[in-house]
């Protein structure tokens, strides 16, 4: 049995929090692979913990996690239940307090960026009665973090990342780098010292993180297909990055139970964008 919600984040959150999914599954026990994404993710427990078994073990009933080119191990008893936020890299400086490279590659407790507010959200999450309070909850309390006198990023790491999202991932990074007029080696240090990865890396993970979501859309394409779309060289190509990014093939990572990462947005009879999947 599975049980997602998801919504996206107030409008006072956009461009810092892209959304919120509320999660319930049960099922054998086993591994799950958290795989690479363009967003920061915030993991709160509602019942249990969130078990990491890497790159840094630990037990959290609340985590947050940096962007990462390689996949987090997490295991589970068989019953999930919790939220997970998709944060931004600007907002990891508004909310969090720091640049999302100072988290790359890492997963920390939340308490040890929010202190006992982390504690308190927990709290009163767990006490809400249905997943459209605890969404609206979210949205309150991150709207109360968010810092207005913040340090804003360099505005060529803005633009860098802005035309790799615009291209997903295809655009040669010389090329970048001329666009935003910086030699590629300074494009280089100062894009991860913001964001966690080099300007490779990220336009690795974006075009990586499409092919997933078409793998998981409803027209379902080939993989070969997929890897045309999203500007593999072939489909070999594909089959390396989901192995070296994800830690098992396309194949295996369609036969494990949907990711919340992975579960679409469409318009909720409200007006609002919340989707809801059970299976």
């Amino acid at each position: 049995m599975a049980e997602y919600r998801r919504t996206r984040a107030a409008p006072a959150l956009r461009g810092l929090v892209s959304g919120y999914a509320g999660y319930r599954w049960s099922g054998a026990p086993g591994v799950h692979h958290g795989l690479p994404s363009t967003h920061l993710t915030l993991i709160v427990c509602l019942s249990g913990t969130v078990d990491f078994v890497g790159p840094r073990p630990a037990s959290l009933v609340s985590a947050a996690g940096g962007l990462h080119d390689a996949p987090v191990m997490m295991t589970h008893d068989g019953f999930q239940h919790g939220l997970q936020l998709d944060v931004t890299w600007r907002g990891a400086r508004a909310l969090l307090g720091l640049p999302a490279g100072e988290l790359a590659g890492d997963v920390v407790g939340l308490p040890d960026l929010l202190g006992d507010r982390a504690g308190e959200l927990v709290e009163r999450l767990a006490a809400a009665p249905t997943w459209r309070h605890r969404f609206r909850l979210l949205d309150t309390t991150l709207s109360g973090l968010v810092d207005d006198g913040r340090r804003e990023p360099p505005a060529e790491v803005a633009q860098a990342w802005r035309r790799l999202v615009e291209t997903f991932g295809n655009l040669q990074i010389g090329a970048l780098a001329q666009e935003v007029g910086w030699s590629r080696r300074h494009l280089n240090n100062r894009f991860q010292h913001e964001i966690g990865l080099t300007p490779k890396a990220a336009a690795r993970v974006i075009r990586f993180e499409r092919a997933r979501r078409l793998l998981r859309s409803p027209a379902r394409p080939s993989l070969i297909d997929t890897a045309v779309g999203c500007g593999y060289a072939d489909q070999a190509h594909l089959a390396r990055d989901f192995r070296a990014l994800g830690g098992l093939t396309a194949t295996q990572w369609l036969a494990e139970f949907p990711s919340v990462q992975d579960v679409g947005v469409a318009p909720d009879d409200d007006g609002s964008h919340d989707a809801e999947q059970r299976c």
